[in-house]
């Protein structure tokens, strides 16, 4: 069996550069990239430039600016850095099937058994470092028996460090020769004693490249400092003021005094890295992808061509979606003309759906958005976001008679009747036609405040709420806005005759008070008293206001008109 050999991969400027790709125009200036850390503006990945000017990772962004007045600045995207770091993964899999993510910048490769069949693991960070130049990227790599010693070389290594130059002295040199010297001089390592030292590697592309021997992990982490065992900051720290450096400190401390004192989990890191605990690489699964395309020997033009295309391929798809226990959500048609051109649409479903007939009616209502052009040489389809299908079960006897007559009662009529997603296609076709965001539902939400007792969410994204909707404790008012000043006396009590947008108002009748408070966790400007006094008013004409006596968003107690009866 081959001997476990893993290479790692770590990309120091990788925010930084995912945005050089994009912008070509800033790759001469000082960029860097920006996040908030604790309320304060940190730099978390400068360029080459920038770090040239001074400036490092972890640095505010004031000092920053100070230091280097021409810095240009983007604020940190961890969900498109992560999709670039993904990309990553895929582009590293042609050395192996066996690739994980270390985020938010790092990968690891199991190389075992296929690194001969690129000419070598020299070879493979040649390649590995001319593909990165190429793409633009920065890269440090490290090759060893475990994931913890690759991690630390990619990482801690430094080019011209001593297991790479000249050897370390070993205590008998004439200016060593005293006792208390001798004593505290470091032990001849492996390649010393004749073994082999790990390799370094400078290519184009790799700011640093190192290979560690077969059975050499031990020794190429000597000389490297505590954090490169992937120990937690605090458990650092505290090594530090003890004395101890490097790794080498930590090996020659017993076992047991370090387990009791640190953790086992620094006695684990240590072990992980030295192979005698066994760390998988885990391989990140590929996401799942469902598209199929159809192909023309001629081009199409006409709306029913592009319909019987439809029936081509809603099928196989569909097929493809149920043979995993899927179903779409949104959709997209592309259409390749023989100019070049694409044109596109997409189409949305209120529920995940794996049936031809609940997808079509959707496309059929953005055919008209697609400009044929000189012809159409291929139509493909694509699922862009698809969920998880539960089995729905089948209904028995007694549905199956309750559904017949309420056939019969209708009059015959069938279509919606009986079909448990004919809200859905409903408000799949509106959205089609109105927009996502467009179609929303009410949704009761659990609170007293009359404005806040319901929540308004998309009806695309969000179920129907499943029971009768909660009574509230008296009347509400058909309309509700927020609450405008009416002039009357400052008195608890209603008063007889008011003025609200510019009209006196007499009153007739009033029921109350209703008294309501907020939640006590929530801050609201318009509720600074805590406490208000609800009326029904109905004043001479018929009119029936919702009145309050409050702070309606002013410093002292007023009357305020919130709601209009019918």
């Amino acid at each position: 069996m081959a001997a476990r050999r893993i290479l790692s991969l770590w990309f120091p400027r990788l925010a930084v550069e995912r945005v050089q790709r994009l912008r070509r125009d800033v790759l001469p200036l000082p960029l860097a990239v920006v996040a908030e850390v604790g309320g304060a503006q940190i730099l978390t990945s400068v360029s080459v430039e920038a770090a040239a000017a001074g400036l490092s990772e972890g640095q505010g962004l004031r000092d920053a600016t100070a230091i280097c007045p021409n810095l240009l600045t983007v604020p940190a995207d961890p969900l498109n850095e992560a999709r670039f770091l993904a990309s990553l993964r895929r582009w590293v899999g042609q050395f192996s099937p066996w690739v994980a993510e270390e985020a938010p910048a790092g990968l690891l490769v199991d190389l075992s058994g296929t690194a001969h069949l690129f000419g070598g693991e020299e070879a493979v960070l040649a390649r590995v470092a001319e593909d990165c130049a190429e793409l633009g990227l920065t890269v440090r790599a490290g090759i060893a028996d475990t994931p913890g010693a690759a991690w630390a070389l990619a990482r801690y290594a430094r080019l011209g460090a001593a297991p790479l130059t000249a050897a370390r002295r070993s205590g008998d040199a004439i200016e060593q020769e005293a006792r208390a010297t001798r004593s505290r001089a470091a032990k001849r390592r492996g390649w010393e004693r004749g073994g082999a030292a790990p390799r370094p590697m400078v290519a184009k592309g790799a700011e640093l490249a190192v290979i560690s021997p077969p059975g050499g992990a031990r020794a190429a982490l000597e000389d490297l400092p505590l954090a490169a065992l992937r120990l937690e900051a605090g458990t650092v720290d505290r090594l530090l003021r003890l004395g101890l450096r490097q790794v080498s400190d930590l090996i020659a401390l017993p076992r047991a005094a370090l387990a009791r004192r640190f953790g086992l989990e620094t006695l684990r890191r240590l072990d992980q890295a030295l192979g005698m605990e066994p760390e998988p690489v885990s391989p990140a699964r590929p996401p799942m992808h469902f598209a199929v395309r159809l192909t023309f020997p001629d081009p199409i033009g006409l709306r029913a061509d592009v319909e019987a295309g439809l029936d081509r391929l809603l099928p196989p798809l569909c097929a493809k979606l149920k043979a995993r226990g899927r179903g779409v959500r949104r959709l997209a048609l592309q259409a390749f003309r023989s100019d070049g051109g694409v044109a596109s649409v997409e189409v949305g479903l209120a529920r995940a759906a794996d049936s031809p007939d609940r997808i079509r009616p959707l496309l059929h209502l953005k055919l008209d958005q697609i400009d044929a052009g000189f012809g159409i040489d291929c139509l493909r389809l694509e699922a862009l976001a698809t969920e998880a299908m539960t089995a729905v079960q089948h209904r028995g006897h007694i549905e199956a008679a309750a559904s017949a007559m309420a056939r019969e009662t209708s009059g015959g009529a069938s279509g919606s009747v009986g079909n448990p997603h004919a809200l859905d296609d409903l408000i799949g076709r509106l959205c089609a036609r109105l927009g996502d965001t467009a179609v929303t539902r009410l949704h009761p939400a659990d609170s007293h405040v009359p404005a806040r007792s319901s929540q308004v969410l998309m009806a695309a994204w969000s179920q129907p709420h499943d029971g009768p909707w909660p009574a509230p404790s008296a009347p509400r008012p058909l309309l509700l806005f927020r609450p405008e000043p009416v002039d009357a006396p400052a008195l608890r009590e209603p008063p007889a005759r008011f003025r609200w947008r510019r009209r006196e108002f007499a009153l007739r009748m009033a029921v109350g008070p209703e008294r309501l408070q907020p939640e006590w966790w929530l801050e609201d400007p318009d509720w600074r008293g805590g406490m208000r006094d609800y009326w029904r008013i109905e004043v001479e004409g018929g009119a029936r206001l919702w009145l309050f006596f409050g702070q309606g968003g002013a410093v002292t107690d007023g009357w305020y008109c919130e709601g209009v009866f019918t």
